[in-house]
């Protein structure tokens, strides 16, 4: 297993890793949940690939429901990392909606090419350890949990 680049920060957003025994922590951070949440999707493939590598070049939408925020990430990733075994792809952008807790979001990338993408680890599932979505100090949503690789 390896640690990719602990952080990343663009206008929209930014996301990190952090340490958790064997697995990674993953955590997604911005002015809107919605940020929070697209930015926690961009941290999930970094545990994967280098999402700089990933072109963005097909749409798959995905839709979530659960009882509370916490457990909608939670589902949010859990969908991903199944989009990503079933169509062999990783994913580089996401735009996320929320209304309550449904989440309607739209994710592109590409089918995985091993030499190109080299990937990491496969990630297995999206855990409820670390499981968290708030916001901090200054207003800014923070959406985090622990994936299992």
């Amino acid at each position: 297993m390896i640690m990719q680049t602990p952080s990343s920060e663009t206008a929209q957003g930014s996301w990190e890793h952090f340490p958790h025994e064997a697995d990674i922590g993953v955590r997604g951070m911005g002015m809107t949940k919605e940020t929070a949440f697209e930015q926690a999707g961009l941290a999930l493939t970094a545990v994967i690939t280098e999402p700089t590598s990933v072109a963005p070049a097909q749409a798959v939408s995905i839709t979530c429901e659960a009882p509370d925020d916490e457990l909608l990430l939670v589902d949010w990733l859990n969908a991903l990392i199944y989009e990503m075994a079933t169509r062999r792809m990783l994913f580089s952008r996401f735009s996320v909606r929320l209304n309550d807790h449904s989440l309607h979001a739209t994710a592109w990338g590409e089918r995985i090419e091993i030499i190109r993408h080299q990937p990491a680890v496969e990630a297995k599932g999206a855990t409820y350890t670390e499981l968290s979505v708030k916001q901090d100090e200054q207003g800014r949503w923070i959406a985090q949990c622990v994936v299992d690789v």
